[in-house]
């Protein structure tokens, strides 16, 4: 677990542009028991791909896309730990990653961004990736 004071200005950089923070696993099941509508949620995290390429360009993309989910949420990988696996639990069959982002609609995964797709791709390449795929889907 990482101290609050480390990652508050991590978790702020998302919640700061509209996403909401699921911290229980009771939030995220929540958030997926109603399965109507679509869901996008950032899995957060210190590393440096997730404030180089994976917050910029989750953010880049809600400021700038046409077209929105419905909700934007976010968990933070070694935090949040019984939000995030619960989170991840709706992933499958994609393996545990951090950062990684994910487009739900009607309770379906539809999009599934993975840490190697974004290691080492510009944020301006992450935004529009996400925007392309809010566009399809949203």
């Amino acid at each position: 677990m990482y101290p609050p004071e480390l990652v508050a200005p991590m978790k702020q950089e998302l919640t700061g542009n509209g996403f909401r923070e699921l911290l229980t696993a009771d939030d995220v099941e929540q958030l997926f028991e109603s399965k109507e509508g679509t869901t996008f949620v950032v899995f957060n995290s210190v590393c440096g791909c997730a404030a180089r390429n994976a917050r910029p360009g989750a953010v880049a993309a809600v400021k700038s896309a046409d077209k929105l989910p419905d909700n934007l949420v976010t968990v933070f990988a070694g935090v949040d730990a019984q939000a995030v696996a619960k989170a991840r639990s709706y992933t499958f069959p994609y393996p545990p990653s951090s950062p990684s982002m994910g487009l739900f609609k009607d309770g379906k995964l539809v999009h599934f961004i993975e840490r190697h797709h974004i290691e080492g791709v510009p944020a301006e390449a992450i935004a529009a990736n996400l925007k392309a795929a809010f566009e399809q889907y949203c």
